[in-house]
């Protein structure tokens, strides 16, 4: 750790934070920590959740959470003891020295006002600018992070404007009052990975231009190797390893260290691993017990708002699609935000009503709507949701959580309810202790665990995994991943497991889907999609997935950002492409005048393309086709 010295623009010595809750000895959650940030320098700080690093971050601007305190230690901030200041002293530094950005802008806008005012709220509260200098100021931040039509944007209100937009506009926000510090605090965990290249690139290009010093907390190695120049990785409340960028990634001492970098799944190891591991008997008789699928989707479309004539809504989500999932088997669901991913599961579980087409549980039509389902059809399909937080009740111990679906579905109840409770808990590799604990006190590893748990609870055939690991920190998301497996070879299971991460759904899916706008526009199996031919769409995907080395970020961004072959207008034709105002490989004349097809190509990958084999083969770059080239030669 480097000493204090004056190029130092923050000095943390000693830092201790505890929790406390009423008659209970104090909990250390930070453990006497020193560190420095160096003038114009971007700090990571990583590592699980629970690690302690947010709540370091935090430190900075002189806040602890609710229920926790500052109880030792140091910060300096420039010239600021940031320990000695009043309440009002920390207003005064809060958005001004320090400025902070959320994991979830959403919860960082109000609604009810119109972007740029509350952009250019905290320079007018600071004092640091007039009302049209402040707006002039806005307008040059939205320019400079790349956000469309600059002067018109802050006009709109926060539901008017994408995530990914909506995530730079915090920025701008923080960055209105010229902060000496900028906080980053998982910004971008909750973005697709297209969406994420972009704010990236806008965020590393403002800190640069404007020279700005910057903490950013993160989970995902991969980011960080593309914002950091040096990293604190945590655990426990305890810094367990601090260096420069290059040497965390690639020299790792510590074993926690080693273990994060081992967590983050590379290409490589999943598109070589061969087979998964073999299913139990009891799962494979299950897959053999018929060569039917499980669950069949037909050409399903679905959508929200008042019918037409024709029984459309007025806004399609889904159009035409198609899913065959077989016993024991996981089909993988990815695309972007809007992709349709969720609504297909909604449909799946009925709690989207069809439009169009038709469900079959084992052969058998099932009804679209939820209300005709019967209490068997419920037990058999159980969907898991993105976020535990809001899945659970928060003043419900595990135990009645769990105890509900086995008295609902099974008519389980006391003794018997209690040690069925204690074995899903085991099922899902947590102690039984925790059943007398409300969901609320859970991690959110523990917290997910329990919503599997309560899947499982019914016994079902099929469950629907909806972004599962989208909130949780890597090492917790692959132990996910992995008891998801476990648990299918045991049980036999069914999975489709829905998400926008390109390692995750090639590590845990036999088959894959891509959709895009609602939109099949890829199908095929795991070993199909760790290779070209893509879909140009897909394609984008695998281009997007951040990888664990320096520079990356400038090459996605080259690659993700080709210059568009130009076209003349389109027809009319509702069923063209929905990839075209994207697509690099579009074709003028074809493209904007016809319906693509579904094409089979040579590895079994089916593609809604009006490409050749050969066109799609040749769309990669040559850093690419050597990436490619290693993985088929491993």
């Amino acid at each position: 750790m480097s000493s204090p010295t004056a190029h130092n623009l923050v000095e943390v010595r000693g830092l201790r934070v505890v929790g406390s809750r009423p008659g209970e000895p104090d909990t250390t959650i930070v453990h006497g920590v020193d560190f420095d940030v160096a003038c114009g320098e971007v700090l990571a700080l990583i590592g699980e959740s629970g690690s302690g690093k947010t709540t370091i971050a935090l430190s900075l601007m002189g806040h602890a959470r609710s229920g926790c305190r500052i109880s030792g230690g140091t910060i300096r901030v420039g010239d600021t003891d940031v320990r000695s200041l009043s309440a009002k002293g920390l207003a005064a530094l809060r958005g001004r020295k320090v400025a902070y950005i959320a994991q979830s802008a959403a919860a960082a806008f109000n609604p009810s006002r119109a972007i740029l005012d509350q952009v250019i709220e905290s320079a007018l509260i600071h004092g640091t600018l007039s009302k049209p200098a402040a707006q002039a100021k806005a307008i040059e931040l939205f320019r400079a992070l790349a956000l469309p039509e600059p002067e018109k944007i802050g006009k709109r209100y926060p539901h008017q404007v994408s995530g990914g937009q909506l995530q730079r506009l915090m920025a701008a926000m923080a960055m209105i009052t010229d902060p000496e510090l900028v906080i980053l605090d998982e910004p971008t965990t909750a973005l697709d990975v297209t969406t994420q290249i972009d704010v990236l690139q806008a965020f590393k290009r403002v800190i640069k231009e404007f020279g700005m010093t910057a903490v950013y907390v993160s989970h995902d190695l991969a980011v960080v190797a593309q914002m950091a120049d040096r990293i604190l990785v945590l655990s426990d409340g305890q810094i367990r390893e601090a260096g420069a960028t290059g040497q965390i990634l690639h020299a790792p001492a510590h074993p926690y260290t080693q273990s994060l970098i081992a967590a983050v799944t590379p290409q490589r190891a999943v598109c070589t691993s061969g087979e998964p591991a073999p299913l139990s008997g009891e799962a494979l008789q299950a897959r053999r017990a018929s060569d039917a699928p499980l669950l069949e989707v037909r050409r399903v479309m679905a959508g929200y708002g008042r019918k037409d004539a024709q029984g459309l809504p007025a806004k399609v989500i889904l159009n035409d699609v198609d899913l065959r999932i077989g016993r024991a088997q996981t089909v993988g669901v990815i695309g972007e935000s809007g992709s349709g991913k969720t609504t297909l599961a909604k449909v799946i579980a009925g709690l989207v009503p069809a439009s169009g087409g038709s469900l079959l549980l084992d052969g058998e039509p099932l009804p679209a709507d939820l209300n005709r389902r019967t209490r068997e059809q419920f037990r058999r399909i159980q969907i898991v949701f993105q976020n535990a937080d809001t899945a659970l009740n928060p003043v419900h111990t595990v135990e009645r959580t769990l105890a509900r679906p086995l008295a609902f579905y099974h008519g389980i109840k006391g003794a018997k309810a209690k040690a069925r409770v204690a074995e899903l808990l085991e099922l899902v590799r947590l102690p039984a202790a925790l059943a007398s604990r409300s969901t609320s006190e859970l991690s959110g590893g523990q917290k997910q665990r329990v919503n599997l748990a309560r899947a499982l609870a019914a016994e079902p055939d099929l469950i629907l995994c909806d972004e599962v690991t989208s909130a949780l920190d890597t090492v917790v998301g692959a132990a996910i991943l992995d008891l998801l497996r476990d648990l299918q070879r045991k049980l036999g299971v069914s999975y489709v497991f829905i998400t926008h991460d390109i390692a995750k759904v090639r590590a845990i899916s036999d088959d894959i889907v891509v959709l895009y706008a609602g939109h099949r526009v890829e199908t095929g199996s795991r070993e199909a999609l760790c290779a070209p031919p893509f879909h140009p769409y897909s394609h984008l995907l695998v281009s997007s997935a951040p990888e664990l080395r320096a520079g990356w970020l400038d090459e996605a961004s080259q690659r993700c950002h080709q210059p568009l072959a130009p076209i003349g207008p389109s027809t009319d034709n509702p069923e063209l492409c929905t990839f075209l105002d994207r697509c690099s490989l579009r074709v003028d004349g074809v493209c904007n005048h016809a319906a693509p097809s579904v094409r089979t190509l040579e590895n079994g990958a089916q593609v809604l393309c009006h490409r050749s084999e050969a066109d799609l083969l040749s769309f990669q770059t040559p850093h690419e086709a050597f990436a490619y080239a290693q993985v088929e030669r491993a």
